[in-house]
């Protein structure tokens, strides 16, 4: 995730770049994902969609579970566009992207001085998110310090920057997601039990594909129909033999998983036929123990 430093004498340019910086990610991250959408019918995504509706509306932290590659952000962003925030920032930060000794920096800021290389005062993510919504993927890989501070902010609403000393309060809503088992690293002493709870008081499970495969075929058809509008080319059907042979798949990466494979298949297409080399899957296939295709799951 990038930063951005900034080198001014002048404090009131320095200032004045801060906010422009603040301003310009805030639009990036409201921008990022907004070509993308929950897709499906089944019972199972109607479940999350159900939880969504009612959570939404709220300003409960929510905890957001399930593998990687089920959409956790993409269901993160509909309750923030289903809430009274819809009009503020909905900031996004992957905890196990940054490294352990800057994520405190990213979240909180930092003050001009504050470790080598802090040559400004820099806004951090809850800043950026004031009003709005904050989506901490993976929190479940925080270090230990920054733990007690976000239990800070889940409890008192307020932070220090990194090497400040004056606390800054915030009006910001938290979600989280992990694929993590939260409780087993608790066990391990590698996660707080207090901030568990704290994050804990709406959880939502995103379910793998395996187990909404009746939603195989319309997203399919979804990715197939963007991939195709991105690389500018003329699909019209797909085949009979490759919406089995995806169907039957397991899908081990999920939705994340099915969508590279259809961009990939859509870019190697010649015809407007859509069809996917079975070589792609077949060794998959061939380890994995068959599972039937049940579409009244």
């Amino acid at each position: 995730m990038a930063s951005v430093a900034v080198i001014m004498a002048d404090p009131k340019q320095s200032e004045e770049r801060l906010k422009h910086e603040s301003v310009a990610l805030t639009e990036e991250i409201d921008e990022g994902s907004s070509c993308d959408k929950i897709v499906g019918s089944s019972g199972a995504l109607k479940k999350v969609l159900s939880l969504v509706s009612k959570v939404a509306p709220t300003d409960a932290t929510v905890l957001i579970t399930g593998e990687t590659g089920t959409g956790k952000e993409l269901v993160a962003r509909a309750i923030h566009r289903r809430s009274r925030r819809s009009s503020r920032a909905f900031v996004s930060v992957n905890c196990a992207a940054i490294p352990r000794g800057l994520i405190a920096s990213e979240l909180f800021g930092h003050e001009k001085g504050s470790f080598t290389g802090a040559l400004q005062r820099r806004l951090g993510r809850f800043e950026l998110a004031e009003g709005g919504t904050i989506f901490l993927d993976e929190v479940g890989e925080l270090p230990a310090e920054t733990q007690i501070a976000l239990l800070r902010v889940l409890q008192e609403h307020e932070f220090e920057r990194v090497g400040g000393t004056r606390s800054i309060q915030t009006n910001v809503r938290v979600i989280a997601a992990t694929n993590r088992d939260l409780q087993a690293a608790i066990a391990a002493g590698t996660f707080r039990s207090d901030l568990f709870y704290r994050l804990n008081v709406f959880p939502i499970d995103t379910p793998p594909l395996r187990k909404r495969r009746e939603d195989i075929p319309v997203l399919v058809e979804y990715f197939v129909d963007h991939c195709a509008r991105k690389v500018r080319k003329n699909i019209q059907r797909i085949t009979k033999e490759s919406l089995d042979l995806l169907c039957s798949y397991a899908w081990p990466g999920n939705i994340r998983e099915l969508q590279n494979v259809i961009e990939r298949s859509v870019i190697m297409c010649e015809t407007e036929n859509f069809s996917v080399d079975n070589t792609w899957l077949a060794q998959l296939l061939a380890t994995e123990p068959k599972i039937p295709v049940d579409i009244s799951e």
